[in-house]
């Protein structure tokens, strides 16, 4: 008789892959949230084996499955007094680490499965930056592009009143993303009052300050981003100092990132918007990027008339054939594909710093990892934004309010201690200076202890 021992790898793989096959049977036209699942899976397998108790209680399982996912119709009048109809989304995804934490997207792509792509991620992000909060992502396929003020408030409060009996500052907190900005979060705190005739001030963050918001909350993410990417470079004995970086996106992720650069001594050569890109080979005018995006709302294209030794070109892939030493993607998810890796790397690209979430596939994260190049992955790099939501949130419970540099100085330590955490679990579980394993494992740790610790529910 034949006893076939199997190893504690072999267990974790084949309980990984089962989770995410069965995954796949129940979500097949999911992509972008199979995307997300499969990219964190890939890192798990190592946990598993070295942590059977995580098997035993099903974490993985339990873990995928959102709490809740709440669908609801929001119909609204434009400026023709016509009624709109729009769909609404909030996913509450896990509240193990904190109150459910994640801002709302305004852009017709939004669909299910984004919103519960974006809303594990958040999951792992937020355990990452040490704050004490959990996941969850909303949305509506509405389009802000072409709409009055006025149209917007209104689609705005129409969306609260169906959202609002599903938050609460020590329930749901959410906060801005795509299409919604401080003038949105405005409109929908202002609704979220009058609905409850409350002032809980922490139900919502990204207000503007002086209104419950936090100073620091516009540049956090972008920031943080090049905090974060500084970190990998002084590992690396390296710098921004000199470096040519590129940018993609010209909302308040890139127009920050693009400025923290210039700070450190990088010349920021090229950003993009949806119509397409600039190119500058004297680095940005960031005074008139933000003019432009921040002052008069006009497309990036109209930067040539600024600068006129700029370019512009229609179409957004082309902004990675830009040789440069570091690319910081800051636009919209899978805006990097292998064959644009595989570009920025003949180029000769160093460091790749994800402020956009999920910019990158799996195909082009293969790449940079097997080319050896510096990558920050989107739940460590982009963690600015929502660590700095944190930040707002206990400001508003303490009925405080912090100056820009307190704020600023908070985020660098937590952006530094994301690459540590991240550092120090790529290290621990046998895949030293991968910080996409790093940071899956070291997120994920963090939240399934909790669930042990919570029990069966």
């Amino acid at each position: 008789m034949t006893i076939t021992t199997v190893s504690n790898e072999q267990l974790a793989k084949e309980y990984v892959d089962g989770v995410f096959e069965q995954l796949k049977q129940q979500n097949c036209h999911q992509a972008e949230f199979l995307q997300a699942a499969e990219e964190i899976f890939i890192s798990l397998v190592p946990v598993f084996a070295q942590h059977p108790e995580y098997i035993q209680a099903n974490i993985l399982s339990r873990i995928v499955e959102p709490d809740r996912i709440i669908s609801f119709r929001v119909a609204w009048q434009d400026d023709n007094n016509q009624v709109q109809v729009n769909r609404g989304y909030r996913v509450q995804y896990s509240n193990v680490m904190g109150p459910y934490k994640g801002g709302l997207r305004f852009h017709p792509s939004v669909n299910e499965s984004i919103i519960k792509f974006l809303g594990f991620e958040q999951i792992f992000k937020n355990a990452l930056t040490g704050q004490p909060i959990g996941g969850g992502k909303g949305g509506s396929n509405f389009d802000p592009k072409g709409k009055s003020d006025s149209e917007i408030m209104r689609f705005c409060q129409a969306f609260m009143t169906e959202l609002y009996r599903h938050i609460g500052p020590d329930v749901d907190v959410p906060a801005g993303d795509i299409g919604v900005g401080a003038r949105e979060v405005g409109y929908l705190w202002g609704q979220y009052k009058r609905l409850t005739k409350a002032n809980e001030s922490g139900v919502l963050t990204g207000k503007t300050p002086g209104y419950g918001g936090s100073l620091a909350r516009k540049e956090a993410t972008g920031y943080g981003t090049v905090y974060f990417v500084n970190e990998m470079l002084k590992d690396a004995n390296d710098s921004f100092e000199g470096k040519t970086v590129v940018v993609s996106g010209s909302g308040n992720v890139s127009t920050y990132a693009i400025e923290k650069a210039q700070q450190y001594g990088a010349k920021v050569v090229a950003c993009s918007d949806s119509s397409g890109y600039i190119y500058d080979p004297e680095g940005l005018d960031l005074a008139a990027i933000k003019e432009i995006k921040e002052v008069k709302g006009d497309r990036i294209s109209t930067y040539v008339n600024y600068r006129p030794n700029a370019t512009f070109t229609e179409g957004c892939t082309g902004i990675w054939t830009i040789p440069c030493d570091i690319a910081l993607p800051c636009a919209t998810q899978n805006e990097i594909n292998g064959e644009s890796a595989r570009t920025l790397i003949s180029n000769g690209v160093k460091a790749i710093g994800e402020g956009a979430n999920m910019p990158s596939d799996l195909e082009a994260i293969n790449e940079f990892l097997n080319a050896g190049v510096l990558f920050g992955p989107a739940k460590a790099a982009n963690a600015g934004g929502v660590a700095v939501s944190a930040l707002e949130m206990a400001q508003d419970s303490s009925r405080v309010f912090w100056s820009f540099e307190e704020v600023d100085a908070k985020l660098h330590q937590i952006m530094k201690n994301i690459y540590m955490d991240s550092k120090a679990a790529a290290e621990k579980y046998g895949f030293p200076g991968n910080l996409v394993m790093g940071a899956n494992i070291a997120g994920f740790i963090k939240v399934a202890d909790g669930m042990l610790m919570e029990g069966v529910y």
